[in-house]
């Protein structure tokens, strides 16, 4: 046998090809696939209603969701086909440090980092100004 070849040896009862009853999604001690972390409903609730009132207001026209092994991203458009406006970051791996949630703007600065995500999205909503009449 040459170098190049590997061999695979699997111990009868491991979770083969054979069906095995130990093992299965969660009870294995082979490698486990990474959780993929993504926003939740409660996380979702805040980000669509911050979402739905610029799209009434005509600012927004279009989003994206993706989740990886190490964060979840929320993307958010002036027009579908240009690069992203905003992002909103989740890292759990900073929810210790800075804050898990982070928006981001298109020029890649941060523009709001923290531990909630209501008060993170706060920078996101317009400016209420309104117009003081003299007397």
């Amino acid at each position: 046998m040459s170098t190049a070849q590997h061999l695979s040896i699997v111990p009868a009862g491991s979770g083969g090809a054979s069906g095995s009853t130990s093992g299965g999604a969660s009870g294995g001690t082979g490698p486990k696939a990474p959780k993929q972390v993504f926003w939740d409903r409660r996380e979702l609730d805040a980000l669509l209603n911050v979402y739905g009132r610029r799209v009434a207001a005509g600012d927004w026209r279009d989003y994206a969701m993706s989740g990886a092994k190490d964060m979840a991203v929320f993307e958010v458009y002036r027009r579908a086909s240009e690069m992203p406006l905003y992002r909103i970051e989740k890292r759990p791996k900073l929810r210790n440090r800075q804050g898990a949630y982070a928006v981001i703007a298109a020029s890649g600065m941060i523009l709001k980092r923290g531990h909630e995500l209501k008060q993170v999205l706060k920078v996101l909503e317009p400016k209420q100004i309104s117009l003081v009449s003299e007397l």
